[in-house]
């Protein structure tokens, strides 16, 4: 008997909470009924049919995202206009004749590779897009020829990443920072392939406290290699040049993803 008044219990409290569901869903049903039949009623005084009013709903959502977007295409075509109209469309500069390495440059990325083997080594160059650094920040190793008035406060520099290995073997890895006619060493450390990878290697110490007679012995060693002025004052022009283009092509495919 026990388990049978349970068992009713049970199918009582079901069938309320049943009951109280339904109601809920007919109190909202003639809720959202209501308030459009008052619109439709609304609109029909007008000459307006209610089926239009409920189709009327998401399109006015619609209707003022389109004008949204409309009004950012605009926007986004004029800037394309004003920086074709003040930088033409960023022609790649054309390499000079003796020029040490090979360019790998692909649309998208904001770093150009250069690759050139010298006797028994390979030599890579990862440029970066160029930086401004101003008078004071890089006062300690800018230097500027008098001669030029046009000087402005704000000069360009670009960050590289120079590694020269042997074959199959070690390499030697340093972080430079090519600015107008000078090139300065940031870092440097060796890299060797068969070392442990858990274990942290011993980095060396700062570059700027090394003996300045291996300081200069360094930057002649890249020298050798290509790292010079002749060549990072190419560099200057090209990342200028690819950041204007990787721009253009960045407003482009937006354009194209909001007209979509």
């Amino acid at each position: 008997m026990a388990i049978c008044n349970i068992i009713r219990r049970a199918a009582g409290h079901a069938a309320g909470a049943a009951r109280s569901i339904a109601r809920a869903q007919r109190y909202h049903h003639r809720q959202y009924s209501s308030m459009f039949s008052a619109a439709a009623a609304a609109a029909n005084r007008g000459g307006v049919s209610g089926s239009f009013v409920r189709s009327a709903v998401p399109s006015a959502f619609h209707h003022y995202s389109t004008k949204s977007d409309e009004a950012l295409l605009k926007v986004i075509e004029s800037e394309i206009n004003a920086h074709i109209e003040s930088e033409g469309t960023n022609e790649a500069e054309d390499v000079p004749t003796g020029f040490p390495f090979k360019i790998e440059d692909n649309p998208g990325y904001q770093t150009v590779t250069l690759r050139r083997e010298y006797q028994d080594e390979d030599i890579t160059v990862e440029v970066h897009m160029p930086d401004l650094v101003s008078r004071d920040e890089g006062n300690d190793r800018m230097r500027y020829n008098d001669d030029d008035d046009d000087e402005q406060d704000n000069n360009s520099q670009i960050p590289l990443v120079v590694c020269v290995s042997k074959k199959n073997g070690p390499a030697l890895e340093f972080g430079c920072t090519a600015l107008p006619d000078e090139i300065s060493i940031d870092s440097l450390s060796f890299r060797d392939p068969k070392s442990d990878e858990d274990k942290i290697a011993y980095e060396g110490p700062d570059f700027s406290d090394l003996d300045e007679n291996l300081q200069k012995a360094f930057h002649k060693y890249l020298e050798i290699r290509g790292i010079k002025p002749s060549t990072t004052n190419f560099l200057h022009e090209y990342m200028i040049d690819k950041d204007g283009r990787e721009y253009l092509m960045w407003l482009q495919n937006i354009k194209k993803f909001i007209q979509a």
